[in-house]
């Protein structure tokens, strides 16, 4: 399989990336593609070759080991590499549907008509909920293969012998793994990895959902300031605001605005008549 593929289309994941995300990249690069491709892959090329059983009946080695390994470590390995990539590949694609419908607002409207985005890649809106689904779909797939690889092989381990009584073995037989300890190693290391990602990937759901919480108690802060103590003589912007809100401008002030005459109920009734 060509992982270099995936290398390269992951690659541009980190300038859409925060801090926690660039280290989860290289981790999962670093500690775990190539640690598969370079080990793991080797280790386990020999699964079924060298794992012998003490008896010569035809079949007994084939199904006693599909027995205690129903799916392989290596393909599993890959299927989840897979999965827990694939959402970064989908943060891509939503920034480049961002730059392409930029490009054709542009053309349409022309350059001077504004624009849609003012930096496509920033993490806001449709965005950050792509980003945010992303992270949660990484952990969750992650935990959900932690939890298979624990179900299958019990904390993680292969034993070195392992006891078959399965038709068509004539009665219980012993086998034997081959390179257990070899195999627990990088087994292990793989889990610890795997475990890592989730943790970054919670802290950074964390560090984005905080952010988001911060800005939006930043923003009514704002605007409860700005239109709680507007001065006596206001901007047009903090009119518009009031005047949206349905509050009286000047209602209950002392000074009168320098446009309005000194005594404003003469020039009232001067009006009326």
């Amino acid at each position: 399989m060509n992982w270099g593929i995936f290398e390269g289309l992951l690659s541009g994941v980190n300038k859409y990336s925060t801090a926690f995300g660039r280290i989860w990249l290289s981790l999962v690069f670093i500690f775990r593609v190539l640690v598969y491709l370079v080990t793991a892959e080797r280790v386990w090329s020999d699964d079924h070759k060298d794992f012998d059983c003490n008896t010569k009946q035809p079949g007994c080695s084939n199904v006693c080991f599909d027995e205690f390994f129903p799916v392989s470590h290596v393909r599993l390995w890959a299927l989840q590499l897979i999965l827990v990539t694939c959402p970064s590949l989908l943060v891509v694609m939503h920034v480049a549907y961002r730059e392409a419908r930029e490009k054709r607002h542009r053309e349409v409207a022309g350059e001077d008509r504004g624009r849609l985005y003012l930096n496509p890649g920033k993490k806001r809106g449709g965005l950050w909920w792509t980003y945010v689904c992303s992270l949660v779909f990484k952990a969750g797939v992650d935990t959900a293969f932690l939890y298979v690889f624990h179900s299958f092989y019990p904390r993680y381990t292969l034993p070195h012998v392992v006891k078959c009584h399965i038709a068509p073995c004539p009665n219980t037989v012993d086998c034997f793994i081959s390179k257990p300890s070899e195999k627990n190693i990088f087994t292990l290391f793989m889990v610890v990895t795997a475990a890592v990602c989730i943790l970054l990937n919670l802290i950074e759901l964390a560090y984005l959902v905080s952010k988001r919480c911060r800005e939006g108690l930043a923003a009514r802060r704002a605007r409860a300031t700005g239109v709680g103590h507007c001065p006596d003589y206001v901007t047009s912007s903090c009119k518009g605001d009031d005047l949206l809100s349905g509050d009286l401008i000047f209602l209950g002030s002392d000074s009168h605005p320098p446009l309005l005459p000194d005594l404003p109920r003469d020039h009232v009734k001067k009006t009326i008549l």
